[in-house]
């Protein structure tokens, strides 16, 4: 992804989750995926997808349960 591509993804993130402390980080080996960071925090990845000249991102994150609350 390309600087701008990755500017205007990382403001609809930060916009949709009224948070400005959502930044993504390109990963060192991928081209088509970002990390996405929560205060310095890795907490998934946003993929690039593209198929018959249409572009979508996917965010994907992974919640592990012992990241849940205890009850």
């Amino acid at each position: 992804m390309g600087p701008g591509e990755i500017v205007k993804v990382q403001e609809y993130l930060q916009n949709t989750f009224s948070n400005d402390n959502l930044k993504l980080m390109r990963r060192p080996k991928a081209t088509d995926s970002l990390e996405v960071m929560l205060d310095n925090e890795f907490i998934g990845i946003v993929y690039r997808d593209e198929d018959e000249g249409e572009i979508s991102y996917q965010f994907h994150m992974t919640i592990l349960e012992e990241d849940l609350p205890q009850e």
